[in-house]
């Protein structure tokens, strides 16, 4: 994936969103062609600071067998996203874009049959997705039904070889360009963690809006402002 430095987060934000958006695409090729599936997932850290994807697939994925053979894969997050439109800006030559929030890891995954892994893999990614609900769920709720139901998964954890992040939120936007969007953006409940983020991004220079007089730049094939 093509990265910027304007657009790479620090590793703090790439987790955040993993976290907070855990759905990704783990994408493989073997003999028969591409495979992907998608699945939510948790990012872990060993002792020595090496980072890994746990999860789980149905059994009865045929990408499975793909990954026996080749353990190689990249998972896909993506966050929030959205079209900004110039009809929503003072300054209507501005060029329309696309504003979003990905990370893409390089991994080797490692699956593991046993029951007892199945039933780590459920506990841990239900109790981070229910973390902070008032009346969390837990797997134990099921009862009986647990046990019967894990034999159709099988547990993986994969090994994080590279990872690269872009996070476009307007960083490379004029100030009051940047105000203009927020302000449409506002506008809409289905683009607020959009809208949260493209601030977090750019919290200081929204804070300062010292830029927000400055004549219009075009963008260059990095991103900045030529």
């Amino acid at each position: 994936m093509r990265t910027t430095p304007l657009f790479t987060p620090p590793p703090d934000d790439i987790a955040n969103l993993i976290r907070t958006w855990p759905l990704a695409l783990l994408v493989s090729t073997g003999d028969a062609g591409y495979a992907a599936t998608p699945l939510p997932l948790l990012l872990e850290h060993d002792a020595q600071g090496n980072a890994f994807l746990l999860g789980h697939f149905a059994r009865s994925n045929p990408q499975l067998d793909a990954l026996a053979r080749s353990p190689r894969a990249i998972a896909i997050f993506l966050g929030p996203h959205g079209y900004l439109s110039p009809s929503w800006l003072r300054d209507r030559s501005q060029a329309p874009t696309w504003n979003f929030a990905t990370v893409q890891m390089q991994v080797e995954v490692a699956t593991d049959p046993s029951p007892a892994a199945a039933l780590d893999a459920v506990r841990r990614l239900t109790d981070q997705v229910e973390r902070g609900r008032t009346e969390a769920w837990s797997p134990d709720e099921l009862g009986e039904r647990l046990h019967r139901l894990l034999p159709a998964i099988i547990a993986f954890r994969a090994r994080v070889l590279h990872t690269a992040a872009t996070f476009k939120l307007g960083q490379n936007e004029r100030a009051d360009v940047l105000a203009d969007f927020l302000a449409a953006l506002d506008g809409d409940p289905l683009q607020a963690p959009l809208a949260r983020m493209m601030r977090a991004a750019n919290a200081r220079r929204l804070a300062s809006r010292v830029d927000g007089d400055r004549p219009h730049r075009a963008i260059d094939s990095s991103g900045n402002r030529a």
